[in-house]
């Protein structure tokens, strides 16, 4: 009796396991084709063989292609916050940690277009995915909490200037970065430099500490 119950009650782990990669599997195969296709492009059949599953599989676990491009979304923002994390910012000094997340968001950016290619897709469709997601916005609150409390002690230790709004700073951080890289092409062409090379990359995230840091430090 207790050998039935126990291998009744270890069936579902490795199922759970199975399906968990399965989902897993979907995600990796469906941003791929997200960033490739953008949301009108992508194709659920592509999807399934990216991810060498039946194609019944996706509208099981997600429902629809609609709902596995939140998911994906969803699952790219739990990357970057995650890895945001592993910076341990609180621990720096204020001055220090801007720039560590400066200098973060330009590589982050750069090491996984994918990132800006599924934002692309994101703002063609008005963001009308997102707004619906509850977890994204609570993904981003510790960030923008984080970042208000780096400002504030450098506020109170003379270093930095106040009134800086955090969700303004971010903004300002990230768009250095995505306008340079989602743009890359034609700036190029506009200004006759290749701005991608190791040498440019350089002088790009040199430039938007330069400027993140004269905003913030005092005079």
């Amino acid at each position: 009796m207790v050998k039935n119950s126990l291998m009744k009650t270890s069936t579902p782990e490795p199922r759970q396991r199975d399906a968990d990669r399965s989902q897993l599997g979907i995600l990796v195969a469906a941003r791929d084709e997200f960033a490739e296709h953008g949301l009108a492009g992508a194709r659920v059949d592509r999807i399934a063989e990216r991810a060498g599953l039946n194609k019944r599989l996706i509208y099981y676990y997600f429902g629809s292609k609609d709902e596995l491009f939140l998911a994906v979304l969803e699952n790219v923002y739990a990357d970057i916050r995650a890895a945001e994390k592993e910076l341990h910012l609180l621990d720096m000094p204020p001055p220090e940690a801007i720039r560590k997340l400066t200098e973060f968001t330009w590589n982050y950016y750069l090491e996984h277009p994918e990132f800006l290619t599924l934002l692309n897709s994101a703002n063609l469709h008005q963001a009308r995915h997102l707004e619906r997601s509850k977890r994204v916005r609570e993904m981003n609150s510790p960030l923008i909490q984080t970042l208000g409390d780096i400002l504030e002690r450098g506020r109170k230790d003379g270093i930095l200037r106040g009134g800086i709004d955090p969700v303004q700073l971010y903004i300002s951080i990230a768009g250095l970065a995505y306008f340079y890289l989602s743009n890359n092409h034609t700036l190029s062409a506009i200004f006759g430099r290749d701005l991608m090379t190791r040498k440019a990359h350089n002088e790009r995230v040199s430039h938007m500490c330069d400027v993140i840091l004269g905003y913030v430090l005092r005079d």
